[in-house]
């Protein structure tokens, strides 16, 4: 069932079960005003019937006789006169005496003044009377023929009002229904054109703030976060395809050229060395990109632990200088920490290695001097990194771009590299809640400047 069916129903159900309640109040209402109402009746026509007997001295028989005649076209009130020792001293109908009245029911009456009760279907009334300082006990009964009418008139009209009612409801609810889920259709219509070749559609949104709007920019946004990544990943398998390209085009080139003819040793140790040369750039190329891939992971489903930032720097060093033997890297403390909470983050010792060792290299490849230094700054809530060189530096337009995944820039001309360095570096220090900035002059040096939360203030991930 569709949900603006079952919408339509469920507006039908309420509103019927409130149409129910109401047409029940009405009618319970309108039964306890006819018999309010007729018993009021009784009373009255029993009194004045009292009167007509000892007030106005009325021959009984003159009366019994209209009764009779009465009652042949009405259901006139029968009416019974009684003294307190139960002596019958009026009568409408003796022979068709309805009630029955018997010497406890007379008593009880006495007693209580008035009682009222139904008799199949007739009501009754019994009261006392006083006249010339003398009690006598009323009785009076008929049947609301009129009244029962009215209600089961009432009854019928009311089943009727509440079938097609219901049936007017249900069609307004079912015209209502399709008209509120009308901007839902076009959305999904629109949703269902939308594919991986045409992730640039948008869903149709007005600009009121109602909920459906807000449906539509929200799903509008994540369109545009999907267009996005599918374009960067477009852009991420076409550099990688380049990256890969070259260097094993090189190789295939550099071994065919040996296996073509005969050549000195020299020449194949050569063919060797550049073959060994494009093979470990494929080596680095694809561990940065399982590095990537690691960095790219959920937050949750990565490990983070205390770690000392001093350790993982001196891991950092070591391990681009066992790589690059001839690179030079200094790390400076430039004030001193009390305790291990300053100096220690929550992270994942592993990324921050990578990190690290990126800036480090990084300092080190674009330098003449090929030299890194590495500036550890404690503050109260956070360590602040400093990595300098005094390297070739990089241009303004350079600058705007260098965390962009395979951006080269014009110091690919210095150095061989494939431009995940740093974006990996950023991405790592984004998922350690970090910031990290640039500053730079050409020709003059390179900062990048790194701020970490440390454990002081810093509940853990």
């Amino acid at each position: 069932m569709k949900t603006r069916t079952r919408l339509a129903l469920l507006f039908t159900v309420i509103t019927a079960t409130i149409l129910l309640a109401f047409a029940a109040v009405i009618y319970f209402s309108t039964q306890e005003s006819r018999e309010r109402e007729f018993y009021a009746l009784l009373k009255k026509e029993a009194v004045t019937k009292a009167n007509l007997v000892f007030n106005a001295k009325v021959n009984p028989q003159t009366l019994q006789d209209i009764y009779r005649s009465n009652r042949q076209v009405l259901n006139e009130v029968e009416v019974a006169i009684y003294d307190q020792d139960f002596n019958l001293l009026y009568h409408d109908a003796v022979d068709i005496d309805f009630v029955k009245e018997t010497k406890p029911m007379i008593d009880d009456i006495y007693k209580k003044g008035e009682i009222k009760f139904y008799q199949e279907g007739w009501q009754v009334v019994g009261m006392r009377f006083e006249f010339e300082d003398q009690t006598y006990i009323i009785t009076a009964t008929s049947y609301d023929q009129y009244g029962y009418n009215k209600l089961n008139n009432l009854l019928k009209t009311s089943i009727y009002v509440f079938v097609i009612s219901i049936v007017f409801i249900y069609i307004a609810g079912v015209f209502f229904s399709k008209k509120a889920f009308e901007p839902i259709s076009k959305m999904t219509e629109k949703a269902q054109e939308i594919t991986a070749t045409n992730l640039d559609l948008r869903l149709p949104s007005k600009d009121n703030k109602d909920e459906l709007s807000e449906l539509a920019q929200t799903f509008n946004a994540m369109l545009d976060r999907l267009e996005q990544s599918f374009e960067a990943q477009k852009h991420f398998v076409s550099n990688i395809s380049h990256e890969l390209r070259t260097p094993l085009a090189a190789i295939i080139t550099e071994l065919e050229l040996s296996l073509g003819k005969e050549r000195k040793s020299d020449d194949y140790k050569l063919a060797i060395q550049n073959s060994l040369k494009d093979a470990k750039k494929i080596v680095r190329l694809s561990n940065s990109l399982l590095d990537m891939a690691k960095a790219s992971y959920d937050p949750s489903e990565i490990s983070f632990k205390s770690v000392r930032i001093d350790e993982v720097l001196l891991d950092a060093r070591q391990q681009v200088q066992q790589a690059n033997p001839h690179y030079k890297i200094d790390i400076h403390f430039e004030n001193d920490f009390e305790n291990d909470d300053q100096i220690s983050i929550y992270g994942n010792e592993y990324l921050l290695k990578v990190a690290f060792a990126n800036l480090f290299e990084n300092g080190c490849k674009f330098s003449d001097n090929q030299h890194s230094k590495a500036s550890i700054l404690f503050k109260d809530d956070s360590i602040q990194l400093k990595f300098s060189d005094r390297g070739i530096g990089i241009s303004e337009i350079d600058l705007k771009n260098i965390f962009k995944p395979f951006y080269r820039g014009d110091n690919q001309k210095f150095a061989d590299g494939n431009g995940i360095g740093l974006s990996l570096t950023k991405k790592i220090i984004d998922l350690h809640h970090g910031q990290i900035s640039t500053s730079s002059q050409v020709s003059k040096g390179t900062v990048f400047k790194v701020s970490l939360k440390n454990l002081v203030d810093l509940p853990p991930l």
